[in-house]
């Protein structure tokens, strides 16, 4: 769904959209990843129920799953007067809106981009353009199961620590509020 979109927007066929998605468990691997990042053996990933896809996106390797909130936007970037560096900043200033609406700081980080909270990452950042018209996107820990990101090494950051709203909040966080105030959070970023 996403490359046909991704072609009719570059077409002129379609709007820029927002597409909101939770996955079943997958390690996706990006442009910049190595299997070498994925740490479990064929066996323990049939176990956990976990796929391997590879992607054309930028980036390591990064997991979604139940629990996570993926939005992939497809939207043109030159109609926007947005170049790639700014776009990303958009997606991660997003995140960080909806964190702080449930009272948690979250922040840009020098280890690379994304959202963390602490020392703890929270939201991932993934893109692809072409023609100027955006794949992929990104992903913010709702409550997935962390015990799942053990089995890579997330963004290629070695020791990288992992978090979730549901872990950091101590309590349930409401999987839909989430994902419409992401949503939400984007489209006014985009002035839509």
């Amino acid at each position: 769904m996403q490359r046909a979109l991704h072609e009719e927007r570059r077409a002129g066929l379609a709007d820029d959209t927002l597409i909101a998605v939770e996955h079943p468990g997958v390690f996706t691997l990006g442009r910049s990843s190595s299997f070498s990042h994925i740490l479990w053996d064929e066996a323990t990933l049939k176990a956990r129920g976990v796929e391997v896809v590879e992607t054309d996106r930028g980036g390591d390797v990064a997991f979604h799953g139940p629990g996570q909130v993926v939005v992939y936007p497809v939207i043109d970037l030159a109609a926007r007067h947005l170049g790639v560096a700014a776009y990303v900043d958009l997606l991660e200033d997003a995140m960080i809106a909806v964190l702080r609406g449930y009272g948690l700081e979250g922040v840009r980080d020098e280890r690379g981009r994304g959202v963390w909270v602490g020392a703890a990452k929270i939201g991932f950042v993934g893109i692809r353009v072409s023609r100027h018209v955006t794949m992929h996107g990104i992903a913010l820990n709702v409550s997935p199961d962390l015990s799942l990101f053990e089995g890579i090494i997330p963004c290629g950051l070695t020791g990288c620590a992992i978090t979730s709203m549901e872990k950091e909040l101590g309590r349930p966080v409401d999987f839909g509020e989430v994902r419409d105030r992401l949503l939400d959070a984007l489209s006014a970023a985009l002035g839509d």
